[in-house]
């Protein structure tokens, strides 16, 4: 017989009831095993998800595998705790097996409750996540042929007044398809979404000319900041068609990346009078609602959109967004 640590005085205070060796023993193994053997439990139920419909099968799975795990972890702490104590034990506690399985029993349909609720929960919310980004997809799907359509129709207004800057702007149409598609991110560095605005600004100047005046106000230290992919162009491309496109006049657009300690604020201003139609603060605009749709699935709460008249005359659009997220 392996002699039981001789630990149990500093366990206990004067005066108070004192265990013997194999209760000490006893309380500190059966836990550990028990923990062993919930594992296995865990992959049964694993294994074996909640049927809908219910089924038999599931049941009976269950009515034979609750014994069987029971006496298990009786009988493994059992013959653990025999090592320490002495064969003794073992007698003792053979007295009690129906007690100790009928325990085991119950812990056992606890433990398969609580990890069927965990798991459903977890089912749960990855098929809630799973649609989250099925619709956020269709969103993105939907603002890249509005943008495009836009694009091409820029140089369909061209080509009857000088082909040769239609042909220019066809290649830039190109090269920003190409960037459209390939970028699949949700999220990307301030700095990619600034110069891939640039490339449309480039276009819309094509068409244009000297009626759009382009300014940017973007501190270098900003660049680096991740926003929505596609966020800034939406807001660049609702000035354009709103405040330049109806107007003979120059129109001046400036674009505006601020940030405080938590969040950063990207703005686009024009010097227009926006869409008629469109109140202030409203969702209404094919672009800026799909732009707050995509708001609300990346950020929730955190994220909002404004736009509306701003004093002294113009326009203003602008999306703030949560600063320090994890990728």
């Amino acid at each position: 017989m392996v002699p039981f640590p001789l630990i149990l005085p500093a366990l206990v205070q004067a005066g108070a009831p004192v265990w013997s060796p194999d209760e000490v023993a006893a309380a500190v193994v059966r836990p550990l095993v028990g923990a062993a053997v919930a594992l296995l439990v865990h992959r049964l139920v694993r294994r074996e998800p909640w049927p809908r419909p219910f089924r038999l099968r599931f049941l009976a799975v269950h009515l034979a595998a609750a014994p069987v795990l029971a006496g298990l972890w009786g009988l493994a702490s059992t013959a653990i705790v025999a090592l320490f104590v002495g064969g003794s034990f073992i007698g003792r506690e053979a007295r009690h097996w129906d007690e100790s399985l009928l325990i085991g029993v119950f812990f056992y349909a606890l433990l398969a409750g609580i990890f069927y609720a965990v798991e459903s929960t977890a089912r749960a919310a990855r098929a809630e996540a799973a649609a989250a980004r099925t619709q956020l997809a269709a969103l993105r799907a939907q603002v890249h042929p509005h943008f495009l359509f836009n694009a091409l129709h820029t140089v369909v207004q061209l080509i009857p007044v000088d082909p040769a800057r239609a042909a220019e702007a066809a290649e830039m149409v190109a090269e920003l398809l190409r960037a459209t598609l390939e970028e699949q991110r949700d999220e990307v560095a301030l700095a990619d979404e600034w110069r891939f605005v640039s490339r449309y600004l480039e276009l819309e100047r094509i068409r244009f000319g000297d009626r759009l005046v382009v300014r940017d106000d973007i501190a270098p230290g900003l660049l680096g900041e991740r926003v929505p992919a596609f966020a800034l162009q939406t807001l660049v491309e609702n000035a354009v068609r709103h405040g330049a496109a109806p107007r003979v006049a120059p129109t001046e657009v400036v674009v505006a990346a601020t940030g405080s300690a938590s969040e950063l604020t990207l703005s686009v201003r024009d010097t227009g009078d926006g869409p008629p139609s469109v109140p202030a603060g409203s969702a209404a605009g094919t672009g800026l609602a799909r732009l707050r749709e995509r708001l609300a699935f990346l950020y929730g709460g955190a994220a909002r959109l404004t736009h509306g008249p701003v004093e002294g005359g113009g326009y203003e659009a602008a999306v703030v967004v949560p600063r320090g997220r994890a990728p």
